[in-house]
């Protein structure tokens, strides 16, 4: 394992000395200067893990060479050597960003007690700095994928709404859009960002448990409360808390989230005391709360109290110059993911995925994406890699208008695509190809049609055709 670096700064050989030999046996490697301009010359051309700086030096003060540190690297802890007349220095320096003093004379295992808890505390430090980074750029404001006018709409409102310190912001969208994204974007990008995120499916606990999981309970506050629980807003303080599907919330909870949201305290179930936090509120539903509001299943206030910043995030239809940018961004996740080397889509591949009208929206993209990519071979995503779904809508040729006249008596629509797949194919011969030419589908619609009326049960059927009379 590598050796921690100590600098030790300071014009008594023995204080020096005596330190030296106690950090080394430690497992240190150290190294001892006796004025301020060596040491700095030192800082400069090999900056040390830690360094433990006499604050009284006989050329420059270890004020300045404690700031010539935190100038180069901030991370570096120095912990500032004094004597008993210079304990108002020591505080100034821990102002001014010093990890620890000493006093002396000092206790050498003390000292070598302070020396492993910096090193340990500044390494803690750098991973969570790390980690946090990580977080933003995985979840921040640029991993949201787009270039569409609607979609650049919703970033530049993030934009905004991260420089703010607006606690409550309303996601509504439908399932598949990315609201969750939108909301830890929200989180990731802020001045919230070192503070927790927790998020609640309001969804997927029974109407009972939903309360208890955002505001905690007491002891014995019920009969199977044997201890006390902290709630996501507890946790959550200096944080972000993101309620989804906020719609299906039950309204015994709804009441007591608007009175939270407008005194910023709550009462754990069973609890008497009021508990006071600064949590930032992200709400998303893919329902019309309006619509929910007319049928009594949502608190008006509540709705207005949420919607200070409403965010609108369209379906996938309605911002269709994102498709093709989304579906290659996939392509290159799952490539890494799965060790594949896809190299985009074939052209009628592209052509499916933008007239398709995904209703599952991002989300169903990506599942395309992904189940072409772990079950696929080819160096390109071609049509017949997709699903049926998503193919049944590629037009074969412009549609002709028909003088065809409805029966005053009506007619069975499953009956007549009955047959007009059978006189299709009758014409061709069973040839599949020339039946969907006749019929303006694509040949995977064809066969889609055929299977569903039970006319063709051969899923393995290659691309070249094979005559099938009916």
């Amino acid at each position: 394992m590598k050796k921690h670096r100590v600098l030790i700064v300071d014009d008594e050989n023995i204080i020096a000395w005596t330190l030296q030999e106690k950090l080394t046996k430690e497992g240190f490697e150290v190294k001892t200067v006796e004025n301020g301009e060596l040491a700095i010359n030192v800082i400069r051309a090999d900056m040390p893990d830690m360094a433990f700086v006499d604050v009284f030096l006989p050329d420059v003060s270890g004020i300045q060479i404690l700031k010539e540190i935190i100038s180069l690297n901030e991370d570096v802890p120095v912990i500032m050597i004094t004597g008993s007349g210079s304990v108002d220095t020591a505080v100034t320096a821990m102002k001014l960003g010093a990890y620890d003093y000493i006093n002396k004379p000092f206790n050498l295992t003390e000292v070598a007690i302070i020396a492993k808890k910096a090193i340990e505390s500044k390494r803690v430090s750098r991973e969570v700095t790390w980690r946090l980074e990580k977080e933003k750029k995985t979840h921040g404001i640029d991993s949201i994928i787009g270039e569409s006018r609607e979609i650049k709409g919703v970033l530049d409102m993030l934009q905004k709404i991260v420089q703010s310190d607006a606690t409550t912001v309303l996601i509504e969208g439908e399932s598949g859009t990315g609201k969750d994204l939108i909301g830890r974007a929200i989180h990731y990008t802020s001045r919230r960002l070192a503070r927790p995120f927790m998020d609640i499916n309001c969804t997927a606990l029974p109407d009972t448990l939903v309360e208890s999981e955002l505001f905690g309970y007491e002891k014995g506050a019920f009969t199977d409360a044997k201890v006390k629980k902290i709630g996501l807003f507890e946790l959550a303080d200096g944080g972000s808390v993101l309620l989804d599907e906020i719609g299906d919330m039950p309204l015994t909870t709804q009441t007591k989230l608007l009175k939270f949201i407008e005194n910023k305290r709550f009462k754990r179930v069973g609890g008497a005391l009021d508990i006071e936090v600064d949590v930032r509120i992200i709400a998303s539903t893919n329902k019309n709360l309006k619509e929910e509001i007319k049928n009594g299943k949502f608190r008006e206030d509540l709705y207005y109290r949420l919607k200070v910043i409403p965010i609108f995030i369209p379906p996938l239809r309605a911002r269709k110059g994102d498709i093709l940018i989304l579906a290659n961004y996939f392509i290159n996740k799952f490539n890494q993911e799965f060790r594949k080397e896809v190299n985009g889509l074939s052209s009628k591949a592209e052509k499916a995925l933008l007239t398709y009208s995904w209703p599952g929206n991002v989300r169903e993209l990506k599942n395309v994406i992904e189940r072409a990519i772990i079950l696929e071979s080819k160096d390109k995503i071609l049509i017949e890699h997709l699903p049926i779904e998503v193919l049944e809508d590629v037009p074969v040729k412009e549609e002709k208008q028909l003088d065809f006249i409805l029966p005053e008596n009506g007619l069975s629509l499953e009956v007549l695509e009955k047959n007009l797949l059978i006189q299709a194919l009758n014409k061709t011969s069973g040839n599949q190809s020339k039946a969907a030419k006749l019929l303006g589908l694509s040949r995977y619609a064809l066969r889609y049609r055929l299977k569903k009326i039970g006319f063709l049960k051969d899923d393995n059927v290659s691309d070249s055709d094979s005559n099938q009379s009916l």
